[in-house]
Order: structure tokens, then sequence, then C-alpha cells
């Protein structure tokens, strides 16, 4: 679709909802969304029953947000550190939790598993994402595969888009335009726009979501500039999404949820000579377009509940190089459908305990056409076949117990067992839960690690386990909410990449050993006032040094919320990364070099404006306010000072 159409369309539906708006629409309270999570049984649970400390960002945390990505929004929580949200917008995220890497995340949409399959690692790319159509985050921590299967072994993401309100029909429409500047080039022209709008209703037994959104971003090379004398080049990223659902409530206790969306990306990129401080003439381009489509029919019976979450999920990422001065030009395309179908059913065997038990069935297949060899679809696929259980037992007396263990069954390399135990205990005399919990998960190799040219068919998954233990309090009449929580992980049977110096061959292989992490993660939530919250959060990181890299040791995050009035709000967030180690390539030698990134801090300051209450609100940002020079990944450009103005209109 047209850029400027887009933009028109979305400023349209702007002045439309300023003519037609209407009622404020009903949605949950806060309390309701902060006191409920569903990440640790797949099942609506209040959160002083759950064992596990999860991190949730509520609808309003969210309103309180505008303008920020998904990455930097989830970059904000404790012990989680995506890597790349400070850079050019079409960098590439890496996702560390524990510090694990990208494919020991997991990433739900909805409680459906995202992923790539074509990829190295199979992870999800957040950038494909729009923070405007997410209703809420959350965020569990830990190994996860008795539930969740593959991938899940150091955390959770559960990503929950908007659905429909309660009205007949009601929709919402946003634009913000900004700075993208470095902090050596404070080139403070608009050249970061995103805009969109969302239509939505419920009638007695149908409900309807429709949303677009679009966003274009330029102004910044993916480069660092080394050379003063270099003229490095805009590196442009842009986005476009379409999203609809249709749910149906057939009867009581019956209801049909279909969603189908559409994500494209496309962005100018960087390639392997171009970090050397000489030039930037690659001109890169690179797209991925996906498309996902579902069903997901639950029923409600009198002592439990049984949902089936099905997605067909294709993906296509493609590769465009040419280089001015060689006229060399490489193509590359790499495609991937993946299958999932997950029923679960909770069953109430008495009001203190309920047991969910399921079965997963996954199904993935990737080909590609490449400069350097093809991979066809027929020979380069496998599935999985998990039956899985957990009981929930809560007391009235404060001790809860969440057990459970899951069979993987693999087409390539046989079965495996895990499990988890998380027992709690909430003192009923004292504003004080123990949590307590001792998990193991898998990761599946890749369909790339098995079958690409350096393929091993031979690959078994890597395990990991972890145990924590933690506890939750609230003080002064839940003013004061803190949390700590220790963990200790271990992963063997790693899947690395071997060079063999004799044959030059090159191919994964699983690697001997075990390699350890452990650490601290602390929250505490202070409410000053009914005007006035502080949060803030630190974690510390200490892993092995084959795990050791991009991972902070320290790192802190504290945010200032103050409600001026009921129509004016304004907040403050600080944040300090502690130094990583990373490596540089270098495309001319092809030598690799390990390098120390110093440590930085941020300083970000949001104003948000309702000037009709719950119609129409402008907001204002300030990122990196001192314009802090710091290297998030080396060779990488990283934002320096910038600003963004936007407006939001529901009717």
């Amino acid at each position: 679709m047209n850029k400027k159409i887009v933009r028109i369309s979305a400023l349209f539906v702007l002045v439309s909802a300023c003519a037609f708006a209407q009622e404020k629409e009903n949605v949950a309270s806060k309390q309701e969304l902060e006191e409920v999570v569903v990440s640790d049984s797949k099942f609506a649970l209040a959160k002083e029953k759950s064992g596990k400390v999860i991190t949730k960002i509520t609808a309003e945390e969210l309103k309180n947000k505008p303008g920020q990505s998904i990455a930097a929004i989830l970059n904000t929580a404790a012990g989680v550190e995506i890597n790349g949200n400070q850079s050019a917008a079409g960098k590439n995220l890496g996702y560390y939790i524990r510090g694990g890497k990208n494919s020991q995340v997991l990433i739900l949409i909805d409680g459906i598993p995202v992923n790539d399959a074509s990829g190295i690692s199979m992870e999800y790319d957040l950038r494909l994402l729009p923070a405007e159509q997410v209703e809420s985050i959350e965020i569990m921590k830990g190994a996860a595969s008795t539930l969740y299967g593959t991938g899940a072994a150091t955390g959770v993401i559960n990503i929950k888009l908007k659905k429909s309100g309660k009205k007949s029909v009601s929709g919402n429409g946003y634009f913000s335009f900004g700075t993208n500047a470095t902090a050596t080039n404070q080139n403070q022209k608009a050249s970061d726009f995103n805009q969109g709008f969302s239509i939505n209703g419920r009638t007695t037994k149908l409900s309807y979501f429709a949303a677009l959104n679009s966003t274009e971003t330029k102004g910044i090379s993916q480069i660092a500039p080394p050379n003063s004398n270099v003229n490095y080049e805009e590196d442009p990223f842009s986005r476009l999404n379409y999203l609809a659902k249709v749910g149906y409530a057939v009867t009581d206790k019956l209801t049909l949820d279909f969603f189908g969306n559409y994500d494209q990306i496309r962005n100018a990129y960087d390639g392997g000579f171009d970090n050397t401080g000489t030039s930037d003439t690659n001109l890169n381009t690179t797209s991925s377009k996906q498309f996902r489509i579902g069903f997901s029919p639950k029923f409600k019976y009198d002592k439990g509940e049984f949902v089936l979450n099905t997605s067909f999920n294709k993906l296509v990422r493609s590769y465009d190089e040419l280089d001015t001065y060689s006229n060399s030009v490489g193509f590359a395309q790499y495609e991937s459908r993946s299958i999932n179908i997950d029923g679960f059913n909770k069953y109430e065997v008495v009001p203190s305990f309920f047991l969910v038990s399921g079965v997963q069935y996954q199904f993935h297949d990737a080909n590609s056409v490449t400069p350097y060899g093809n991979i066809a679809k027929e020979s380069t696929k496998f599935n999985m076949i998990d039956p899985y259980v957990t009981g929930v037992y809560t007391s009235n007396v404060g001790f809860n117990l969440n057990a459970g263990a899951r069979w993987n069954s693999h087409s390539a390399y046989g079965n495996q067992l895990v499990y988890n135990i998380n027992p709690s205990f909430d003192f009923q005399s004292l504003p004080l839960k123990i949590i307590s919990s001792y998990s193991t998960a898998f990761v599946t190799p890749s369909l790339y690690q098995l079958y690409s040219q350096y393929g091993n068919s031979k690959l078994t998954p890597e395990k990991n386990s972890t145990a924590e233990v933690g506890f939750e309090t609230q003080l002064g009449n839940k003013k004061i909410r803190w949390n700590v929580v220790g963990f200790y992980r271990e992963q063997t049977n790693f899947i690395g990449f071997y060079y063999n110096p004799t044959t030059y061959a090159s191919n994964y292989v699983n690697i001997d050993g075990l390699n350890k992490a452990k650490g601290i993660e602390t929250e505490i939530q202070f409410a000053l006032s009914d005007q006035v919250k502080w949060n803030s959060n630190y974690t510390f990181t200490q892993v092995d040094e084959a795990l050791n890299r991009l991972i902070p040791k320290h790192k802190i995050n504290s945010s200032l919320d103050y409600k001026v009035s009921d129509s004016f709000f304004w907040n403050v967030n600080y944040q300090y990364i502690d130094a990583r180690k990373d490596a540089f390539f270098d495309g001319n030698t092809y030598a690799t070099t390990q390098v120390k990134l110093g440590s930085y801090q941020v300083l970000n300051t949001l104003a948000r404006y309702e000037i009709s209450k719950n119609k129409l609100s402008v907001f204002g940002s300030v990122h990196n306010i001192f314009n802090v020079d710091f290297v998030e990944n080396i060779g990488y450009s990283t934002l320096g000072r910038n600003f963004k103005l936007g407006l939001t209109i529901n009717l």
C-alpha cells in the first residue's frame, strides 16, 4: 500500500473520530488487569495464587508509553535485555533473559507460539509487531517447557493483542512523528512517522476488531561512522500491519474466535564490508512478510473449560544486495511454514485443585534459494507431538503448588521428558509470599541446523534446568510492593558451530560440557501518593565465559510517574546498562576481535495530555535527554537525543 494513502487514511479516521466521538468504552479495571495472570497455568489465576513472579505490562501502562516499540517497552522489565532496541530501527534484535539467547526465549501471541522456522534460531522477530495493536504483555522468566514446549528455556513473553470493547461500534486513530538522530549527528528533521487506526464492536453474539498500522523511519545509517570523511547513507525502515479478529458466541458456554494478520517490514542494511570505516556503498535491502491465520474455540462446562488454539504461519524473508563499485548482485530468499495445534483442558477436581491436560502438535518446513545453494522443503521439515499435564493446588492456608510434566516426541531425534515443580506459600498473618521452583526445558535444533549445507541431522536438543527462590511482599497498606528472586540455570548439549581447520568443513554440533548462569532480579513499586508512583528494578546476571556476550552484569531501570491532574500525565525514566562483551567482525580481513563495551546511562521523559477525557490526547517525548554517546553493538549506530510528538483519538 502507498505510504501516502496510509497516512491520509489514518488522518481521515482521526478527523472522523472528532466528529463522531461517542461514550467511554468499558474496560476491565486496572486492579483486575494487575491481579490476574495466565502464563503459569494457561488459565486465569489470581496473582496471589501464582508461584511465579510474573511481570505484567498492563493496558494502562501501555497507554502511558505512546510512541515506543515493543522492544523498548520490554527492555525496561526486570531480568530482560532486548539488545538493538536503541539502534537504527532496522537493526536485528537480541533477546537475553537469565543469560540465555534468542532461541531460549519463547514468544507467544495470544497464547500461541510464533517463530520463523527458516531462521537459524527459529526466533520470532519482534520488529514485525506494532505496540499500538497490543493490549497487555506477560513476562514469565525461567524454564517453562512443561506448558509451552520447545524454546521456553529462559523465559516466555506472552503478548496479548487488542480485541473488541463493549460498545457496538468504536475505534481509534493515532499519528506521531519524530526525529531519528545519533548523538554525533543531531539532525532534527522529522524522520520517524507512525500512524494507524482500528475499529471494533460487539453485539450480543458477535465481536470484531480490525486495525491498520504503518511506520516509516529514516535518518541514520545502521553502522556507526568511525571515519568522518565517509558519506554514510541512510538505512530506511518501514512496516505495514493488518490485523483482524472475529468472535462469535454460539451459546453461553461455546465461543469461536478467528484471527488473521499480515505483517511486513522492509529496511536497508549494511553488509559485511561496510563496517570498516572506509565506505558505506552497499545498497542492500531486506524484507520480511508474515501471514498468520488461526481459529480458537473455547467451551466451558460445569467444572472446567476446553480450549483449542490453532494457527498457520507463513513467513518469507528476502535479501537483495547490490554493490555500486563491483555491480555484483546477490539475492537470497527464505520461506517457512508452521502449523500449531494445541488442545488443552482445565478440570476442577475439587475447589482447591484443578488439572490442565493437553496435547500440542507442531509442524515446520522451510526452503531457501541463495547464491550458496538451495534447500528444498521436501527434505527440510519436522514435527512434534507433545502430551502434557499440570496440576495446580491452592489452599486456604496459603500453600500453593504447581507441578507437571511433558513428553516430547520429535520426528527427527526421538523422545524426551521435561517437568516442573513450583511450591509457594502465602502467609495469612504476614504480607509475605515465598516462592520456589525447579523446572527443566528443551530447545529443538532448528531446520537450518539440521538440514542446511552446514546442518547435522544427528543433532539432539539443548537441555536447560532452572532453580529459583524468592519472595513477594506488600507493605504500607499495599502502597509498597517488593519482590526478589534468585535463580540458578544450567544448560547442556548446547548447539554450536564447529569449523575443522584441516578439512575446512563447517557444521553444527552438540557441544559437551555444562554452562551456568545465576543472578538476582528485584522489583519495587512505591505509591508515594495517589498522583505519584515510583517503579524500579535491578538485575544482576553472572554467566560462564561461553555465554558472556552482550549480557550486562548489572542493569537498573527506574521510572517516576506523576499524574499532575486527571488530564495530565508525566513520566521520567532512567536506565543503567553495565559493561558488556562483544565481538567485532572485520569485513576485509574476516578476523573477529573480542571487545568490551563500556557502561552507559540514559534518561528519557514523556508527557501525555488528554484534551478531551478518553477522546483526544496528545503526547510529547524526549529520548536520551543528555544526548549520551554510547555503543549498544560494536560497529553499529545508536540513538542520541530524539523528540517525538503524537496524538490519539478514540471514538
